[in-house]
């Protein structure tokens, strides 16, 4: 500390280094030793989810000695309960008893793991009955909490980059189908020996991992030319032809399915054939669909004609959606603070509030229900409190496991509080 010190005493804070800057902190800003410490107390006692900040307020997001960015002020309606967008879901779980009702929650990294899926569903099944955490892909690269999946082919043990051909809609053009036959998920498995030896004979284990993943009975999702057989955990699959997912699920009550696309912008809908959501949807009796799309765009886009952009392309998403979908509800779930580092300070980014009440705007005008993740962890900085209680990780955009419950529960809290209202 004392080298250090001395060299901030000597050194200029800007050094120019050819085409490059070395910037070095101030001996004030070494020894600065006060912190803001956040208790959990502090976060139970958040503002509304769907209030926005005001456009008129000024945003506390930029550090000193940079130039912030011209952020157009939004007329956002701040009364407006959009739980109201919920009715046609509500009124269906008053036939949970008799029938399935499926909620899908699609979404970036952030409900990875079956984060925050996992509440909605727990407090949703808790309530109106239920069983199995819905669908899972036939290949699972990223694991969940939920439950354990093995694939084998010609009996031994498969990772899913050996097993059978993968396309997944928000994946790379080498890994994209063109004729949008995805399925709901988003991806598909296709089993052909043409492709990889011994995928016309494919068994998958599927293993619940906590209680509530238990389930009555299976159901597969695939073309007629593949044929399947269960036996406990395990289905054996044969043929040539596609697997768009397997579901773990009961006969009645709420079935919540968990689809994560990482690094998903979430313009990714109308690539989907809209027969297959279409009938999936109507057949399953989809009344909720849950998106939960926006911060993969912060971190790369610094103008606020690009976020426009990109809300306003969500929107198309929607009413893609609605158009498939049209006696479902749909609830969007903005972004989160995220953070990025200026001037070795750690700020939000400028783009994250005006992309929250940009999409309040669009939830609003398109009729569907918004829950703002920002607002409800508390604006601007609420990350960097998360970080410190160990709810928000390092990366200062992603959620720990502890935090993504507190979320999860959060938005399920708030729609039940609905029903109520």
């Amino acid at each position: 500390m004392a080298c250090l010190a001395a060299l901030c005493m000597v050194l200029p804070r800007r050094i120019a280094m050819g085409d490059q800057e070395l910037r070095w902190p101030t001996l004030a800003e070494v020894l600065e030793t006060e912190e803001t410490i956040a208790s959990q107390d502090s976060l139970e006692n958040l503002g509304s989810p769907e209030t926005p900040e005001s456009p008129d307020s000024p945003v506390s997001t930029a550090p000193k000695d940079t130039v912030a960015p011209v952020i157009p002020k939004v007329s956002v309606d701040s009364v407006t309960d959009s739980r109201m967008f919920l009715a046609a879901f509500y009124a269906s779980l008053a036939e949970s008893s008799e029938r399935v009702v499926r909620v899908v929650h699609y979404g970036d990294s952030q409900i990875e793991e079956d984060r925050m899926s996992q509440q909605i569903r727990e407090k949703l099944q808790a309530l109106y009955g239920g069983k199995g955490v819905g669908l899972v892909p036939l290949a699972q690269t990223i694991p969940t909490r939920s439950v354990r999946q093995e694939l084998r082919m010609n009996g031994r043990f498969t990772a899913p980059a050996q097993g059978p051909r993968r396309y997944l809609v928000y994946g790379p053009k080498h890994d994209q189908r063109t004729d949008g036959l995805y399925g709901v998920m988003g991806q598909v498995a296709v089993m052909n020996d043409s492709l990889v030896k011994g995928s016309e004979e494919i068994t998958a284990i599927v293993t619940p991992l906590i209680p509530t993943a238990r389930y009555s009975h299976w159901r597969v999702f695939a073309d007629t030319s593949v044929h399947y057989t269960f036996a406990g955990d395990t289905v054996q699959l044969s043929g040539r032809g596609a697997v768009y997912g397997l579901s773990q699920q009961s006969e009645t009550g709420v079935i919540v399915d968990n689809i994560p696309m990482r690094g998903c912008l979430g313009l990714v809908f109308e690539k989907i054939d809209s027969a297959q959501l279409s009938t999936f949807y109507r057949r399953e009796n989809v009344k909720l669909i849950i998106m939960q799309y926006g911060g993969n765009a912060i971190p790369f886009n610094e103008k606020p004609t690009t976020i426009s952009a990109i809300v306003k392309g969500l929107r198309e998403q929607v009413r893609y959606l609605q158009a498939c979908a049209p006696e479902a509800s749909i609830l969007f779930i903005g972004p989160s603070d995220m953070l990025t580092q200026e001037e070795g300070e750690w700020i939000t980014y400028p783009m994250v509030p005006y992309m929250d009440q940009l999409l309040r705007k669009m939830a609003l005008e398109e009729n569907i229900a918004y829950f703002s993740l920002y607002r409800w962890m508390g604006g601007a900085g609420s990350m960097l409190k998360w970080q410190e209680i160990g709810l928000a990780g390092s990366d200062g955009v992603h959620f720990t496991r502890a935090g993504a419950r507190k979320a999860g529960n959060a938005v399920a809290d708030w729609m039940l509080e609905g029903i109520e209202n």
